[in-house]
């Protein structure tokens, strides 16, 4: 039986991120020939997509989708396990496709996408026939949509930020605008946006400095209020510098263009998600104490 050492069973492992055992498994089966090995696991996890929902999925892509008329756009957030995954063409057309169908099925949410009719089966078949093939846990995480009778433009930076802007006025104005919200990440259009939640937070973090300064209360008092009004002004679309020429607030430069925004959504590729962490030597530490 041919010898099977650490470094091919992580090379097989880099090439499919099955989970060691089984890329060992893999590679005894095919008496140590790699790509006989890789077979027999995307035969395996063809059959048994289900093991890999356990894994986290904090790679992927945003996809985006605006119709002809530039009336009903979506975007979507679709995750991997590896960025290798999230450049393959078989997981960057499904997350196209799937921002088309949400735009103009116009699903409630994630559970009433994964039911739609899709390619040969559901959604949800679809996307299950996708991990058996890639041998990755691939998970639809969130998506929105906007329709309006005003018009929406769109922006993605490298298939990991995803804009959608809802303006009305001069169509390079909407350009403009999307792109300046992937490069600042406004969490609100204006104030009114913004959750109490974060601003509880802002002023958490502004009274403890203001405190420690030593200044009399009411001081301390307007200090933090002017941290509090100087993080909305950051975080909100309408009062940012505008990228394009900061000394117009992206309000004015609007005014200026006669036009206006009413909304926007901005998705980051894995916000939020906490990335797990593989530490090779102890796997395959792990793997040998197995045996």
């Amino acid at each position: 039986m041919a010898e099977i050492s650490a470094a091919m069973v992580r090379e097989l492992r880099e090439k499919t991120d099955a989970p060691m055992m089984e890329c060992k498994k893999a590679l005894v089966e095919a008496e140590g020939d790699l790509a006989r090995a890789e077979e027999i696991l995307r035969v395996k996890l063809g059959n048994k997509a289900s093991k890999v929902a356990s894994r986290v999925t904090a790679e992927g892509l945003v996809g985006l989708f605006v119709s002809d008329n530039a009336k009903s756009g979506a975007v979507v957030e679709v995750n991997c396990e590896t960025d290798f995954v999230a450049k393959q063409d078989d997981f960057i057309n499904f997350v196209n496709s799937l921002a088309k169908k949400i735009a103009e099925a116009k699903p409630a949410d994630v559970a009433a996408l994964a039911d739609l009719a899709f390619g040969e089966g559901t959604v949800e078949t679809t996307r299950a026939a996708l991990v058996g093939k890639i041998g990755e846990n691939i998970s639809i995480r969130r998506f929105q949509r906007i329709d309006t009778p005003n018009s929406i433009a769109s922006y993605s930076h490298g298939g990991r930020i995803g804009v959608l802007v809802e303006y009305s006025g001069d169509a390079e104005v909407g350009k403009d605008v999307a792109m300046h919200v992937a490069a600042t990440k406004p969490k609100a259009l204006d104030q009114t946006g913004v959750s109490a939640e974060d601003i509880e937070k802002e002023r958490s973090v502004a009274s403890q400095k203001a405190a420690e300064s030593g200044k009399p209360a009411e001081i301390v008092e307007k200090m933090v209020e002017g941290s509090v009004a100087k993080f909305l002004k950051e975080v909100t679309l309408l009062n940012q510098p505008f990228v394009k020429n900061d000394k117009l607030s992206v309000e004015q430069m609007l005014k200026e263009k006669k036009a206006a925004v009413q909304s926007f959504a901005l998705f980051i590729v894995g916000e939020g998600i906490e990335k797990a962490t593989t530490d090779f030597a102890a796997e395959v530490a792990s793997m040998t104490q197995a045996k």
